[in-house]
């Protein structure tokens, strides 16, 4: 036997129309804050140019090794080390002895965009075993 709900009894359930009227506010919401954003626009900055360049001299106590990409025919990166090609060993050497005269000496690694990062690292770690710590880096096309 089944009994029948009265009239003062509502059946049980969720209501859909509150939760669609939150979502179509939201929507709007959203919809009208993504119209108000104005578009990025560059700014009108006209940069000067230079009439006149002098090229800075390195320091005195600056050390500046070169590295360029592996050329044929032995396929070995060129270093050179103030001027003077060098290999990893005789670079190794004359660091330390640049380092034992005065620590604090700056060092400029010009590196070729197209150098190993191996023979990179191997002169970074040449560098960091003789307290060489004041490195600055540039890189070349």
């Amino acid at each position: 036997m089944r009994l029948r709900a009265t009239e003062n009894e509502e059946e049980a359930g969720i209501n859909m129309a509150p939760l669609i009227d939150c979502v179509f506010i939201l929507l709007i919401f959203f919809l009208v804050t993504s119209m108000l954003q104005k578009p990025h626009r560059d700014l009108g900055i006209v940069l000067p140019e230079a009439a006149s360049a002098e090229e800075a001299i390195a320091q005195y106590d600056t050390i500046i090794i070169e590295v360029t990409a592996a050329r044929p025919p032995d396929d070995r990166p060129l270093i050179v080390m103030n001027g003077e090609e060098v290999t990893q060993t005789l670079l190794h050497q004359r660091l330390r002895r640049k380092a034992l005269r005065n620590p604090n000496r700056k060092v400029r690694l010009d590196i070729d965009r197209d150098a190993s990062i191996y023979e990179v690292s191997r002169i970074m770690d040449h560098l960091q075993f003789n307290g060489l710590t004041d490195i600055g880096w540039r890189t070349l096309d």
